[in-house]
C-alpha cells in the first residue's frame, strides 16, 4: 500500500478539514450606526484599504474612499500628516456624507499625531479610528507622553486604535537592548527572530499601556507588518500566541502586480487558515494611474477562495489547452466575470444572496459538460473540432444549447434570468 494514500493512522480526516476556526479575539467596534465594522470577537473577517491621494484634496481623496468603499472596502485608512491634511478630514467626512458613503475612516499617524488631534478637534472626532505607529510615535522621554495624549483623544471621542509596529520604523531603543542581550546569550538567536521579538514587544507593550491610561481592550488592534512571507507568519503566529486582541493582517510593501497578489495570499492564506486575523489589507503597488481598487479585490477574492467570506458570485473557468485554440471561451469569461462584477452593487441591492452563485465557463467535452452540471449555470463551449455547439446547465440539468454568433449575449441573459427567478423572491420577503 501507499504509505500516503493511508488513513489508517488514527489522525483527523484531512477531508473533512475545512477552514480553520476564527480566533477569539477580543471584539471591536469601529464606526457608528449601520456603517460600523466589528473587527475581532467571531465576527467576518474585514477588508481594509488606503488612500494615495494627498488627503488635503478633499474631493480627490472623498472621490478615492467611495471608490473603493463601492469596491467592498469595509474600513478605508488615510494619510493625516500635517496640519493640511488635519483640517481636510472633517470635510471629507461631509463630502462623503453627500455621496451617501458612510465607510468607517482610519487616521494614519506618524510622529506629530499627539500634536495634530490636539490642533484638529474636528479630525479626531471624524476619525473613526487612529492608527499608532509605536516606533516613531515619540523618541525616548517623549515616548509615553506622546503616545498618552493620542490614546487620551480616543478615549475622549470614543476612538478605536490600532497599534502597528513595522519592520521599517522599530522602537531602535528597545531593538538594541534585545540585541545586546541576544549578543550575550550562550546560544545567540538570529538577527530576524530578534527583529520579530522586538516588533511582538513593541505591540503588547504599547498595548498594555493603552489599557493603563484607560483605554478598552476592545478598542485596540494590533498589527506588525514586515514584506518578508516566512516573518510575517512567525511574528504574527508570536502575536497571537501571547495574546487575545483583534489582529490586523498585511504584508507591507507587497509589491506590483502578481508578485504582491502572490505574497500577500502565500502570508494571510497561511495565518487565516490557522485562524489568525480579524482585518485584512492588500498592500499592492498600483500601475502607475492605475486601479486603486484591485487591493480590495484581491482581498475579497482571498477570503471568498478560501471560504470564509462571500462577495461576488464565483465564476469557473478552464485554463485552456491544445483544444481549445479558440479564444471564445476566454472572451465569454473575461465578459461574464466582467459582467458580473459590474453588476454586483445593483444586484446585492436587488437580489439578496446573490453573491453565492456559481457559474462555470468551459472549453471543450472534457471537463465542459461535468463542471457545468456543478455550477448553478454551467456552460460548455466546443473545443476545437467539435460540434458548434454550446450546451448551457442550470441546476445540474442541461436546459438548452446555443449556437451562432450571439452565445455571449444570450449566456448573459440566462444568467440574469436565473437570478431574477431563484434570488428576485428574497428581495420581496425582506420588504
Amino acid at each position: 500500500m501507499n504509505s500516503r494514500l493511508s488513513t489508517s493512522s488514527g489522525l483527523p480526516d484531512p477531508w473533512d478539514a475545512g477552514p480553520a476556526p476564527r480566533r477569539r479575539s477580543v471584539g471591536v467596534r469601529i464606526g457608528s450606526g449601520n456603517a460600523a465594522v466589528l473587527a475581532g470577537g467571531g465576527a467576518p473577517i474585514a477588508v481594509q484599504s488606503m488612500t494615495n491621494t494627498d488627503t488635503a484634496d478633499v474631493e480627490g481623496t472623498a472621490a478615492q474612499i467611495a471608490a473603493l468603499a463601492r469596491a467592498g472596502s469595509e474600513l478605508v485608512r488615510i494619510t493625516v500628516d500635517r496640519d493640511e491634511a488635519a483640517a481636510a478630514v472633517p470635510h471629507i467626512r461631509d463630502r462623503l456624507a453627500k455621496m451617501d458613503c458612510g465607510v468607517p475612516l482610519i487616521g494614519d499617524f506618524h510622529y506629530i499625531g499627539h500634536k495634530l488631534l490636539a490642533d484638529h478637534p474636528a479630525c479626531a472626532e471624524a476619525l473613526d479610528k487612529y492608527r499608532i505607529n509605536p516606533g516613531n510615535v515619540g523618541f525616548k522621554d517623549k515616548w509615553d507622553k506622546q503616545f498618552g495624549l493620542i490614546v487620551e483623544a480616543a478615549i475622549k471621542y470614543g476612538k478605536a486604535v490600532r497599534i502597528g509596529a513595522n519592520w521599517g520604523s522599530l522602537d531602535q531603543e528597545l531593538l538594541t537592548a534585545l540585541m545586546d542581550e541576544n549578543a550575550r546569550a550562550p546560544s545567540p538567536r538570529p538577527a530576524g527572530a530578534v527583529m520579530r521579538e522586538a516588533m511582538v514587544q513593541s505591540a503588547l507593550t504599547s498595548a498594555a499601556r493603552a489599557e493603563d491610561i484607560g483605554l478598552g481592550r476592545d478598542r485596540i488592534i494590533l498589527s506588525a507588518k514586515v514584506s518578508n512571507v516566512q516573518h510575517l507568519i512567525a511574528v504574527y503566529r508570536t502575536l497571537a500566541r501571547r495574546s487575545d486582541y483583534a489582529l490586523h493582517l498585511g504584508l507591507t510593501e507587497a509589491g506590483m502586480g502578481s508578485k504582491g497578489i502572490v505574497a500577500s495570499a502565500a502570508a494571510m492564506g497561511i495565518l487565516l487558515q490557522e485562524g489568525i486575523g480579524d482585518t485584512i489589507r492588500v498592500s499592492l503597488t498600483p500601475e502607475p494611474g492605475g486601479d486603486r481598487t484591485v487591493e480590495v479585490k484581491v482581498a475579497q477574492e482571498l477570503l471568498q477562495t478560501m471560504g470564509f467570506r462571500t462577495f461576488v458570485p464565483l465564476v469557473a473557468a478552464c485554463p485552456g489547452c491544445g483544444r481549445t485554440t479558440s479564444t471564445v471561451f476566454q472572451e465569454l469569461a473575461r465578459d461574464i466575470q466582467t459582467y458580473i462584477r459590474d453588476e454586483m452593487p445593483l444586484w446585492r441591492a436587488r437580489y439578496p444572496g446573490v453573491e453565492a452563485l456559481n457559474v462555470a465557463v468551459m472549453g471543450c467535452i472534457v471537463n465542459g459538460p461535468g463542471e457545468s452540471k456543478h455550477a448553478d449555470i454551467g456552460i460548455s463551449l466546443p473545443g476545437t473540432g467539435e460540434t458548434p455547439a454550446a450546451p448551457v446547465f442550470i441546476d445540474g440539468q442541461k436546459a438548452m444549447t446555443l449556437r451562432g454568433e450571439g452565445i455571449v449575449g444570450e449566456f448573459k441573459q440566462i444568467v440574469e434570468d436565473y437570478i431574477e427567478r431563484r434570488f428576485g423572491g428574497a428581495k420581496s420577503a425582506a420588504e
